[in-house]
């Protein structure tokens, strides 16, 4: 798979408007939980129209080149070894998830569940700083709630959840070499709110790796809402791990308890 390193006619692909999805169209059931689906976007006809905010290099560091792609069944998040957002770091990212104009939010008290498959080369190393792949957020507060971050200590790199309103407490560590390029199936639930709960699976070819849950902590950190986040948002400071890369996600679907 090759790194895209400049802007193309795909831009104009993008902005094929969402075809939407209408609520309820299916269901899934744990226990006394039901779960309607809200959102799953077809990236060949959504786009990336399917999200609310498009971070494709803020910071235009890298003007000749596009870091955020929708192809025809995957979505594209590349990041260059030069690409900045900010001194520190790097940041190539969608935000929030949208059905047409029909924005879907995460309310106080609300149970989110989403299911995606992705794809982490070998390029894209765990490091001893931070290099998160998927977040939820909230508008105006500096701190994530949750990050799934890809680490490193000494030689071992691993994938695990990190719980912002339990002091960054790790959940679901598992290694990330047998990981890397393969398909690999992730179910995120959580529930928004003073004292929530997360549950954090991770799935190789249908055999469970990793699969962990909290409860009773705070997932509600300010603001009137929350948002998931996904795509590449990594530190510098450990430049020896840093490569050209890219993550691919596909088959995104999102979740509501009702």
């Amino acid at each position: 798979m090759e790194l895209f390193n400049r802007r193309t006619a795909l831009r104009g692909a993008l902005a094929v408007a969402a075809t939407p999805l209408a609520a309820g169209v299916a269901s899934a059931d744990v226990g006394a939980m039901a779960f309607v689906q809200k959102w799953a976007p077809n990236p060949g006809v959504a786009g990336l129209k399917a999200f609310a905010g498009i971070e494709d290099d803020r910071s235009d560091s890298h003007p000749s080149a596009t870091h955020v792609f929708a192809e025809s069944d995957q979505y594209r998040f590349v990041m260059h070894k030069a690409d900045r957002d900010g001194a520190d770091r790097q940041r190539n990212e969608v935000r929030a998830i949208q059905t047409g104009s029909t924005r879907h939010d995460m309310k106080k008290g609300e149970t989110w569940r989403f299911t995606y498959q992705m794809y982490i080369p070998a390029s894209l190393k765990g490091t001893t700083s931070f290099t998160h792949i998927f977040q939820v957020k909230h508008t105006g507060v500096d701190s994530p709630v949750v990050t799934m971050s890809l680490f490193r200590s000494g030689s071992t790199e691993t994938v695990e959840m990190r719980l912002f309103g339990a002091g960054q407490a790790k959940l679901g560590s598992t290694p990330l070499a047998p990981l890397r390029t393969r398909w690999i199936d992730v179910e995120i639930e959580i529930k928004v709110a003073d004292s929530g709960s997360l549950r954090f699976t991770l799935k190789d070819a249908g055999r469970t790796v990793v699969t962990a849950s909290r409860s009773g902590f705070d997932t509600w950190l300010g603001g009137d809402q929350a948002h998931p986040k996904w795509g590449i948002y990594r530190s510098i400071n450990d430049s020896a791990q840093l490569q050209d890369t890219y993550l691919l996600l596909r088959n995104m679907k999102a979740y509501r308890n009702e």
